[in-house]
């Protein structure tokens, strides 16, 4: 049977490279369903290249957008719209893998409904875990889904599991397991000295040394928020206590991520910084098939480092292990006030060592309260209330610069 593959995100760079790999296998798998926020013109090639039979686009302006953009014989694809196409091809009986390659908590909504309708779900989107993991795997195991990380980190350490230890939406680590190594590159400034930081610009932020990634996560990547979000991830995705789960600086990008075991062994997964290896492990799952991506020559690796993060550099990703040890609602908080900040940052209206100050200030107006978090609803109502304290923060930090 050839798997049927709709793309949440296709004209990011997950969705490219899934494209990619798709491409390379039309006797294995083909593309049902693709879907974006902006980019029409990149869409419809897209569609026109994978012979979509559906697209997404937010709204009736996109939509016209995309007709206008459609310069081709092939018949235009279907259209559906908003929040409600994402969840329907989400969902559709067509469709047998989902790729949640959305930026943002935009993704939690149609990621969520394709584990209800029981999917397999090749997840590239932290926030889903980190603003409803405790929505999101219940209902993984609840319906049968299959849930595969493509993060390059949780992917590397699901490929260092025991077979029968990968499983979706573990209630509980697996027994052998000590620890769980995030390696994180360091970023553009992993050498700067911290007080230098508040003058650094958008433009070098997103300058990352190793990867090619879009503007907000090449910021995250520079601020270790990314890892930060990682960490919340590491934790639901296998069931880990966060005392269990740590971060190492490894600028080369080769080991992708570790797990330690009760023996002492530490099992990596190496591989070139190209994130078609993860995905197409995830497409492939549990065979391998050629990514696209060259083979390693391991004798001009030359040496692979290690250091502990500096956390006087790095403050977000020690905000965000305050966060996991302390309450979803500073995860959710966390998450939705980084996005607010990196996005005022790359509109250079705040400093980039506001973008700390403005998550540890969020979390901490939203600890004032408690909230019962038991539905996607309540989830969302307090993502929009963070982002509110955010967006009103930032101003104020913005007319003071």
């Amino acid at each position: 049977m050839i798997q049927s593959v709709c793309i949440l995100g296709s004209t990011g760079s997950i969705g490219q490279n899934t494209l990619d790999v798709i491409a390379r296998h039309p006797d294995k798998m083909r593309v049902y369903a693709l879907t974006a926020f902006s980019r029409m013109t990149a869409l419809a090639h897209q569609a026109h290249a994978a012979k979509a039979q559906v697209v997404v686009v937010p709204d009736d302006e996109a939509c016209a957008q995309f007709k206008a953009a459609w310069q081709f014989e092939m018949t235009c694809p279907e259209i559906r719209l908003g929040k409600e196409g994402l969840i329907s091809v989400a969902t559709d009986s067509a469709v047998h893998t989902v790729m949640a390659a959305i930026v943002g908590v935009a993704c939690l909504e149609p990621a969520l409904a394709a584990a209800q309708a029981g999917k397999r779900i090749l997840l590239a989107n932290k926030e889903s875990l980190v603003a409803a993991g405790h929505i999101f795997m219940p209902a993984v195991r609840d319906n049968g889904a299959v849930l595969l990380p493509i993060d390059s980190e949780h992917n590397a350490m699901y490929q260092c599991l025991p077979t029968e230890a990968q499983i979706s939406a573990p209630l509980q680590p697996y027994k052998t397991i000590e620890r769980l190594i995030l390696t994180a590159s360091g970023g553009p400034f992993r050498d700067l000295e911290p007080r230098l930081l508040q003058a650094v610009t958008p433009a070098q932020a997103c300058n990352h040394p190793n990867w090619s990634m879009g503007r907000k996560i090449s910021v995250d990547s520079a601020t270790m928020a990314n890892k930060g979000l990682e960490v919340i991830e590491a934790h639901w995705l296998f069931a880990m206590p966060a005392a269990q789960i740590s971060v190492v600086v490894h600028p080369q990008s080769v080991v992708h991520s570790m797990v330690e075991y009760t023996d002492g062994s530490i099992l990596a997964q190496l591989g070139q910084p190209d994130m078609r290896t993860p995905i197409a492990y995830g497409l492939a799952y549990p065979e391998r098939i050629a990514s696209g991506v060259g083979l390693m020559d391991l004798l001009q690796l030359g040496s692979l480092e290690f250091s502990p993060p500096d956390y006087s550099r790095f403050p977000c990703l020690k905000l965000a292990f305050d966060a996991l040890n302390s309450s979803q609602a500073a995860c959710i908080a966390l998450n939705a006030a980084n996005e607010i900040a990196v996005e005022h940052f790359l509109q250079e209206k705040i400093r980039y060592t506001d973008i700390a100050t403005i998550i540890a200030h969020t979390i901490d107006q939203i600890e004032k309260q408690s909230y019962d978090l038991t539905t996607l609803g309540a989830v969302l109502d307090l993502d929009a209330e963070s982002r509110r304290i955010a967006e009103c923060y930032s101003h104020s930090l913005s007319s003071i610069h």
